[in-house]
């Protein structure tokens, strides 16, 4: 494969789509429903997989198979909001030629739903990296590496786009330059971990993108 110059990783929820608030609600409920014994579990487990969080805190085989019975319910009433700045965003990077690709810990149903709910919104993505596709959850860089493999792109090369403390720590162990948004963490945590912290993609550029570079 040719190797391209540069690439765009994006995570999903926090960052594409607005989700995180629906998500931090269900997983509160898992909670209270099946206790995990894990303080503030629902922002412990973001950026993890499904069969990671099942097997990580629902020992109970009845309580995984009731947990994914009620996510799946969760998602097909979901409504996938595309957050504000994003379409412009990918529009510039299909501008200036640079691919881009989604490296989410989602499943693939979830994602056939967002697509279908949003026409035209997978054609901006030259590849979707999903749970089926990586062994090891983020933090873990796995999906990174191979999102930038995929798309030709040393990763040194690649920028990540993330929300989470654990999709930061995958963007930053794949060795990419780590750009946060800060819709679901404090800004101020997030400095340190990450390249650099956006609030928003509105007025976002691919020349603010390539400014960034790690220290």
């Amino acid at each position: 494969m040719e190797k391209i110059n540069t690439a765009a990783l994006f995570d999903l929820d926090g960052v594409l789509v607005d989700t995180e608030t629906i998500y931090t609600e269900f997983w509160s409920e898992m909670d209270r429903l099946f206790p995990t014994g894990t303080p503030n579990f629902a922002h412990v487990i973001k950026g993890s997989t499904l069969p990671s969080i099942l097997s990580n805190y629902f020992p109970s085989e009845a309580d995984r198979a009731k947990v994914v019975e009620l996510l799946k319910e969760q998602e097909e009433n979901m409504r996938y909001v595309i957050f504000d700045g994003v379409i412009d965003f990918l529009e510039d990077l299909k501008r200036h030629n640079i691919p881009a690709a989604i490296v989410t810990s989602s499943g693939d149903k979830k994602m056939t739903r967002l697509f279908a709910t949003n026409p035209g919104f997978r054609d901006y993505f030259a590849t979707v990296i999903t749970d089926s596709d990586v062994k090891r959850s983020k933090p873990d860089p796995e999906g990174y590496l191979l999102g930038a493999s995929r798309l030709g792109c040393a990763p040194e090369r690649a920028y990540v786009f993330e929300d989470s403390y654990a999709g930061v720590e995958a963007g930053r162990r794949a060795g990419a330059n780590v750009i946060a948004l800060a819709t679901t963490n404090p800004r101020e945590t997030l400095i340190e971990k990450a390249d650099a912290v956006i609030d928003t993609f509105v007025g976002f550029s691919v020349a603010d993108m390539i400014a960034v570079s790690k220290p």
